[in-house]
């Protein structure tokens, strides 16, 4: 194996994230079992990068960093074998160090093996050392062979170990995004079900007269083609609504982001809520153009309006307003009715699924859930105050 280029030793070396954390207690613990084994009082682990040595644990001494050019070990690095100096001020490649001379240190006895990781590449070295001469014996020098291969067995460990909470953190991500998506899936399917029903009864209204049409003496072409076109828009919007719904609920699902003009929004809605609005009496003011999906804000505005046609008194016919503001950096956009109201107390509650704030009322509880996901998603706020001389008023607030 070819001698290790200095970009690969960084590389290496940054994969175990030692150089800034506090030394370890492993690293430090095998570091006294190499001074105890080769009977000195110092002994530490390097790692050298390009420009420095980092004492990454020590014993005998504190950790510092010098630079690589004043390193000893730095000039051995590319040794395979142990290197063994009994007094490195009377050896040429050390005599001059200052480790040696008493600049930095006052060393003679230095041995010194790289640290070898799985991919061949060199990273440091485990050295041991002492101010007095002395030799080390053959099974002192093996022992620090297997100590230095122990370095890395504890590098490699706690570099897995880290992939490893990774991966399993991933993993734990992965099965809440599912589970958050099947919830949501979960949510659509009930939405789906409550916002077809209004378009719906609108297509089976317009079947009904084209099968009276279709059934009288003379059927009238214009009334057979509008109430087909009436039909065939009803069926494509629920389709469109379908398809929108379910990719949004999809795992990273994004909403469509458009300029949605809110008044032609509305037009739709009517349309939709042909049946239940018979007999109401729905007045849409100004309707700004906001940004948004806009499947999604014409179910909201059709849950909302639909809401204020069911929930009125018996007897008693709907009155609807719906307008929009500008207001500061929002716009506020009201449906306002004049029917049962919601008491203050359910005024939160209301916006949970499944909540119902009059249970003499047909319903599933779902349209106001389905309202506050929405404009949350749109980063609005949403909320219920009491309509002056009784009912209720929903406003929304979206960023202009």
């Amino acid at each position: 194996m070819g001698l290790t280029s200095d970009t690969e030793r960084v590389l290496e070396i940054d994969r175990y994230h030692v150089l800034l954390d506090p030394p370890r207690a492993d690293l430090v613990a095998l570091v006294d079992v190499a001074a105890q084994v080769a009977q000195v009082p110092l002994a530490t682990i390097n790692l050298i990068t390009d420009t420095e040595q980092h004492q990454i644990a020590t014993a005998g001494f504190d950790a510092s960093i010098c630079a690589r050019e004043d390193s000893m070990c730095n000039l051995v690095l590319h040794e395979k074998e142990p290197v063994i100096v009994p007094d490195a001020s009377q050896d040429p490649r050390f005599k001059d160090n200052p480790f040696v001379t008493g600049e930095i240190g006052d060393v003679r006895f230095y041995a010194t093996h790289q640290l070898r990781t799985p991919a061949g590449v060199v990273i440091g070295t485990l050295c041991v050392f002492d101010t007095e001469p002395r030799a080390l014996g053959d099974d002192q020098e093996e022992a620090l062979v297997k100590l230095a291969d122990r370095v890395v067995d504890l590098l490699e460990l706690e570099l897995r170990t880290r992939e490893l909470t990774s991966a399993v953190k991933a993993l734990e991500a992965t099965q809440a995004e599912l589970e958050r998506s099947n919830q949501v899936l979960t949510a659509f399917a009930g939405q789906v079900a409550h916002d077809l029903r209004n378009p719906l009864s609108a297509v089976r209204m317009s079947l009904e007269l084209l099968e009276e049409q279709m059934e009288a003496p003379e059927p009238d072409a214009d009334t057979l083609a509008y109430v087909a076109t009436r039909a065939n828009s009803g069926a494509e919007r629920m389709q469109s609504l379908i398809d929108d719904l379910l990719a949004y609920a999809r795992i990273g699902g994004r909403m469509r982001r458009s300029q949605v003009d809110l008044t032609a929004v509305m037009a739709e809605v009517r349309a939709d809520l042909a049946v239940p609005l018979l007999g109401a009496d729905l007045t849409v003011g100004d309707l700004p153009t906001v940004e948004g999906d806009p499947v999604q804000l014409r179910a909201v505005l059709q849950n909302l309006v639909a809401n204020s046609a069911k929930f009125t008194a018996p007897g008693e016919k709907a009155r609807i307003e719906v307008s929009g503001r500008a207001d500061g950096d929002l716009w506020r956009i009201e449906v306002v009715d004049h029917g049962l109201g919601v008491p203050e107390a359910d005024r939160e509650r209301v916006f949970a699924p499944l909540a119902r704030a009059h249970e003499d009322v047909e319903g599933h509880g779902i349209g106001l859930a389905t309202v506050r996901r929405i404009v949350d998603a749109h980063r609005g706020r949403i909320g219920i105050t009491e309509t002056p001389g009784g009912g209720a008023t929903v406003w929304i607030e979206l960023p202009r």
